[in-house]
């Protein structure tokens, strides 16, 4: 049982001004660890006694000195725990370094409130950051304290009082998707070491960091089965790891996705002309030719090339801006294999989405003729033909 006492030497210990201590063991009986904590009345540190004993009882009992570290301090030892890819490191040490250091690294990990993640959630918004953003980041913060709660530093985490920012709807403008000619310009426009690129995203829904990263062992006979994508690092002289597992996907995965025969002739055109270099021991089909290019091209790298091809084929806003991005060649995919029946579980597998929730939410209104099936089916179900009325009749 805790013990209430007074450490000094005092004889009325009940008029002195001496601290209240509370002195019980962690969980594990006398193999438990002695703890101490003092307080200014004797009636919390009972109070505080009874709760130390009754948790060790419900099982729920925490180490409040664990809870004493700072925000900071805990960002950087949950990050060192998780073994995740370069481009989610990448993007939590952002989150980490450019919004939650600066509003609560210096409090301690138990002294964080629902306010203030609320505050924190708050701040980015009104920093300008996309509510989809914010959430994406919360997630990161909530990750972080459900961890706190697992390891018994704190006994609740106070992200579950904020709810997420309610989003708008993810599905794809129709106007963010390319037509068949301007895809064909943009190609025509393309430099001719990347005019692959376009072929592949829009004839396979590659994103454009797989299809930088794609090397000779991907081809398959009617299909790619893609290993790895481009670091974003990947053009930097001192990248040590310039291949990196595929978005979603860890080390050892792979996504197959099925090429037309004229994608695998425009792949066999580009190795006739250009060959493959080695790069980390592979064989990679868009390593630079030229010295002082850098090791390997990156989204961002590919961004020149990809705004001189469009400003060339005058796929171009009135301000004189690409109308469209690398990715909009992968909503052309999409688009164009569901309008023409290709079921959409099978296009989110190819496009490599975490879940079919994510294909449906971005592409699901793009399938036509899910219309006339609903209208027939109902039609037929709740005011069939005549002839079928009388057969069920009979």
């Amino acid at each position: 049982m805790a013990q209430v006492l007074k450490k000094c030497d005092c004889r009325n210990k009940t008029r002195c001004a001496h601290l209240w201590t509370v002195r019980y063991r962690e969980p594990g009986g006398r193999t438990g660890r002695q703890r101490e904590k003092s307080f200014p009345t004797k009636r919390e540190a009972e109070s505080f006694g009874v709760k130390a004993e009754n948790d060790k009882r419900a099982g729920v009992y925490i180490d409040h000195q664990l809870g004493q570290i700072s925000m900071r301090k805990w960002a950087e030892e949950w990050l060192a725990q998780h073994q995740v890819n370069e481009s989610t490191r990448r993007n939590y040490q952002g989150f980490i370094s450019n919004h939650l250091v600066p509003a609560l690294g210096a409090r301690t990990l138990a002294g964080v409130t629902i306010p203030d993640v609320k505050k924190l959630q708050t701040a980015m918004v009104n920093g300008g950051l996309a509510a989809s953003t914010v959430n994406d980041r919360m997630n990161i913060l909530r990750a972080m304290m459900a961890t706190a709660v697992k390891e018994r530093r704190i006994y609740e985490s106070p992200c579950d009082g904020v709810p997420p920012i309610k989003t708008a709807g993810a599905a794809v403008d129709p106007d963010e998707i390319p037509t068949l000619a301007e895809v064909y310009a943009i190609a025509a426009a393309m430099s001719d070491q990347y005019r692959l690129t376009v072929w592949l995203q829009a004839g396979a829904g590659l994103r454009i960091s797989e299809a930088l990263g794609l090397t000779s062992d991907c081809q398959r006979e009617g299909f790619l089965r893609l290993r790895r994508q481009i670091s974003a690092k990947a053009n930097q002289g001192d990248c040590v790891t310039r291949f990196v597992p595929l978005k979603h996907r860890t080390a050892d995965e792979y996504r197959d996705v099925p090429t037309p025969t004229f994608l695998d002739q425009e792949i066999g055109n580009h190795l006739k002309r250009w060959g493959t270099v080695e790069v980390d021991g592979v064989e990679a089909l868009f390593a630079p030719r030229e010295r002082g290019k850098g090791k390997m091209p990156t989204a961002s790298t590919y961004g020149y090339h990809w705004r001189k091809a469009c400003a060339a084929a005058g796929v171009v806003t009135p301000d004189k801006k690409p109308k469209y991005t690398p990715h909009s060649l992968r909503h052309f995919f999409a688009s164009t294999a569901l309008a023409n029946g290709v079921p959409i579980h099978e296009v989110s597998r190819w496009l490599g989405h975490r879940n079919i929730k994510t294909t449906v939410d971005t592409y699901g209104h793009l399938v036509p003729e899910a219309w006339d099936r609903c209208r027939d089916v109902m039609q037929q179900a709740l005011r069939p033909s005549p002839v079928r009325a009388v057969a069920v009749a009979a």
